[in-house]
């Protein structure tokens, strides 16, 4: 796994559209300078702060197509510097994903941290085990509490990934996100109705009958 994500992707057709937009000099100087394949410590925590990230596969006819994957922070794992899990949970069982991938293993990820503006895309090859193929498996990418029901588990074997620029990424942020943010602001507000409270109290003491 040597190349990068930037090597992978540029087919003819991408590095002729790059030479039509004045791109392609800039590419091309960079040379191996962006091959990344190996998760360090970074890629790691911010992978396993992720409660969802988008899949796309490669359909038999030649159509991508693109799901949505969610669960609580951290169920998809970091299992090693060049493989990632998740358990797959139940959802309206269409299985366009699955049915693409027992034809072509290769899948692309986006990964989003909307409120710091980040992006990560990740290309890897995709292995889906039966819950009862590997308990072992099946038992460290668990999810304790969460209700979903398990169909499967992905190892993703990873090819290349690349951090995206925050250009036109807008901030959004999960109910959780704002509750934590908002926590010091509605303490204030607490206790500046309490001080406005014994202020209060006090005028009543001191105002003349």
């Amino acid at each position: 796994m040597s190349d990068s994500l930037l090597d992978i992707l540029s087919t003819p057709s991408v590095k002729a559209a790059q030479a039509a937009n004045g791109s392609e000099a800039h590419y091309s100087s960079l040379g191996g300078k962006l091959r990344s394949s190996v998760f360090t410590a970074r890629e790691a925590a911010f992978i396993e702060a992720r409660d969802s990230f988008y899949m796309a596969t490669v359909s038999q006819n030649g159509w991508p197509y693109v799901q949505h994957r969610g669960g609580p922070p951290g169920f998809l794992r970091v299992l090693d510097e060049k493989t990632l899990g998740f358990q797959d949970f139940r959802g309206n069982r269409q299985y366009i994903s699955v049915g693409n991938l027992d034809a072509d293993s290769r899948v692309a990820l986006l990964l989003m941290d909307y409120p710091n503006r980040r992006r990560l895309k990740i290309l890897a090859h995709a292995e889906m085990k039966g819950v009862a193929d590997d308990a072992q498996l099946v038992a460290r990418l668990a999810t304790p509490g969460y209700r979903g029901k398990v169909e499967r588990v992905f190892l993703l074997h990873v090819e290349a990934f690349d951090w995206n620029c925050p250009q036109h990424i807008t901030p959004r942020f999960t109910e959780g996100e704002l509750a934590e943010a908002l926590t010091p602001v509605r303490e204030r507000i607490s206790n500046l109705e309490l001080e406005n409270k014994k202020l209060r109290a006090r005028l009543r003491e001191v105002r003349p009958a």
